[in-house]
């Protein structure tokens, strides 16, 4: 009896150096985030994140805990044959979860978190963004750490095992289940109210050292365990508190004008959507110079929105957002839901009531993070997409460069006759990482590709106002979210997320400035609105040009959302419940308690679909 309870033990704490190494080395990985790390803050990843390393573990002792109790009761040499096999599994499993969240942190910014399942589903595409110097390089680290990790159980832990029946099995299987009781203090995350989260490791202003400390493992299990109970979650508030926070903030007197800045109710519409392209490369909404002189010069004569926000950080968000009018979530996405994402108002089908036909064009898989059924239960009948184009063509890793996809589209519409009105959205591509564009002005490879698309678009509209069909066109340009550019902003500021919005097109009266805060999802309302259709469907989109709308941005990051309206900007993470962004302080409690507000009704909708 003596010998299994030693045995289990050291089982559960041999897991603690598996997840203790991880820490520095993440850390090491990510060398530029950490910059400036002391010795101290190493060691304080290291002590905060045992809490959930001694969680893990106890998850990850509970099979060879029944084995061991099995094990008093059944004789032969079983028991050493069947965790050694556990053991190699786990090996393998937690290593390729080690591997994969070193290399996609750099890019995403958060721990791994069941989103790497719905790319998963296109694994091509998924790996499209990874360069393969580093997929060569995270393959070997997976190798090498698994084969390290099963060389510590198996030659150091599995020996310990025990080979006779106990004396006693009665009083042995007893003192095991007590045993296996206790793992369930670990495994809670202690013996107070709160239980096992991932912000309880956080103890720092660094949000690079609070996610240091979080255990992978722990993570993607946690995402995975809060998939469908969307109703459940972010309960903040009281269901008439909540109501009235958030009814108020998308209210509008049905007495209040708007202004005009169509000089058509009926225009066909072309909705492009630029990939990550951030204000902070458009000089016309603040960025840097001499990136896009193609949309700088554009903005001069049509409509420019200079405050426009993402509400989130991956395209399938963001084209959520902008189609649906429909916020992005911060632990999950809608269009990973075909039966919930398909009861979603959208422009296409608002207009198709209006006899309006809708197509998407799209130079990459249309089937990554279900695109494609997306695109046709949002009310679009006709998709272009990768494979319409050939292979000569389809150089990037991802699908069609811009240039072709641009030149497809000039064609398309010049082919178009007056047979009724049309929407078409096109999804670029090309400054999309890994940013392999044929082209080479810039030395920053996102900036060159910005630029890229940038000449693809001077390019573009340039033969389409030469066209009859531009008289009666609306081209509108928005971002599907923005870019960590420069690499100095963090993941929950404002910038992160300013993104630039420009309609332009022989539809368009004035040339004209608009400086409202707002979202992508105020799109839908803002369009419709100017075309004298109804969006009283889209519940959470604002139209921009309404003064009797409280005007702010809400954005999303993993679980964290920010608040931004004239009077300032609050950035609140759920994991830790704390506000890490408050400019200025005064109001900050009024900022988070709409943000709390907006994502309480968010949920308790999805849920509800």
């Amino acid at each position: 009896m003596k010998k299994r309870i030693l045995f289990l033990l050291a089982i559960f704490f041999a897991w603690l150096p598996v997840f203790i190494i991880q820490k520095p080395a993440f850390m090491l990985y990510n060398h530029a985030l950490a910059a400036g790390s002391s010795f101290i803050d190493y060691l304080m990843v290291i002590l905060h994140g045992l809490k959930l390393d001694l969680t893990v573990a106890g998850y990850l002792t509970c099979i060879p805990l029944l084995l061991i109790l099995a094990s008093a009761w059944l004789p032969g040499n079983w028991l050493k044959k069947t965790l050694k096999i556990y053991f190699i599994l786990a090996s393998v499993i937690i290593s390729a979860i080690f591997a994969v969240d070193v290399a996609l942190y750099s890019y995403w910014g958060f721990r791994l978190d069941a989103t790497l399942f719905f790319y998963l589903k296109s694994p091509a595409d998924a790996m499209a963004s990874v360069p393969i110097g580093k997929a060569i390089v995270q393959i070997i680290v997976f190798l090498l750490y698994a084969f390290l990790i099963s060389i510590w159980f198996i030659r150091i832990i599995l020996p310990l095992a025990p080979e006779k029946l106990p004396m006693n099995r009665i009083l042995s299987s007893i003192v095991i289940l007590l045993l296996g009781g206790g793992m369930f203090i670990p495994i809670r995350g202690g013996i107070t109210t709160s239980t096992a989260n991932v912000g309880m490791v956080y103890f720092s202003d660094r949000q690079f050292l609070n996610h240091s400390a979080i255990n992978p493992c722990f993570s993607l299990l946690s995402s995975l365990s809060k998939e469908e109970r969307f109703a459940d979650q972010f309960n903040f508030f009281p269901e008439a508190q909540r109501k009235a926070i958030f009814d108020p903030l998308f209210a509008s007197a049905d007495t209040c004008s708007r202004d005009t800045l169509l000089n058509t109710t009926r225009p066909n519409v072309l909705i492009i959507i630029l990939e990550s392209f951030s204000a902070n490369t458009v000089e016309a909404v603040g960025g840097e110079p001499g990136i896009t002189p193609n949309l700088n010069r554009l903005s001069k004569e049509g409509v420019l929105f200079t405050n426009i926000y993402a509400n989130s950080f991956r395209t399938d968000r963001g084209l959520v957002s902008v189609l649906n009018g429909y916020l992005a979530q911060p632990t999950t996405s809608i269009m990973k839901y075909p039966s919930k994402s398909q009861s979603l108002p959208s422009i296409a089908k608002s207009l198709d009531a209006l006899g309006y036909t809708s197509d998407m064009l799209y130079g990459g898989d249309i089937n990554f993070t279900n695109m494609k059924s997306y695109f046709f239960s949002s009310g679009y009948s006709k998709i272009t997409s990768d494979v319409n184009f050939p292979i000569g063509s389809r150089l990037n890793k991802w699908g069609a460069n811009d240039n072709y996809t641009f030149n497809h589209l000039y064609e398309v519409i010049k082919d178009r006759q007056n047979g009724g009105n049309w929407m078409s959205t096109f999804l670029t591509l090309s400054s999309h990482e890994p940013f392999e564009v044929p082209f080479h002005h810039l030395k920053h490879p996102y900036l060159n590709s910005v630029a890229f698309t940038d000449s693809c678009i001077g390019q573009f509209v340039n033969k389409v106002r030469q066209l009859p069909q531009w008289k009666n066109l609306l081209i509108v340009f928005i971002a599907d979210h923005g870019y960590h550019y420069p690499e100095s902003l963090t993941d929950f500021e404002p910038r992160r997320f300013h993104i630039p919005m420009l309609w332009i097109g022989g539809a368009v009266k004035n040339p004209r400035v608009i400086d409202t805060f707002g979202n992508q999802t105020d799109l839908a309302a803002t369009l419709l609105h100017q075309m004298n259709v109804s969006a009283s469907s889209f519940r959470f989109s604002k139209d921009l040009l309404d003064p009797c709308v409280h005007h702010f941005a809400f954005y999303t990051y993993p679980n964290l959302f920010g608040f931004i309206d004239a009077a300032g900007v609050s950035a609140y993470d759920n994991e830790s419940n704390k506000t890490l962004l408050s400019n200025p302080s005064q109001g900050d409690a009024d900022r988070i308690s709409k943000g709390k507000a907006i994502l309480q009704t968010l949920y308790d909708d999805m849920g509800n679909r």
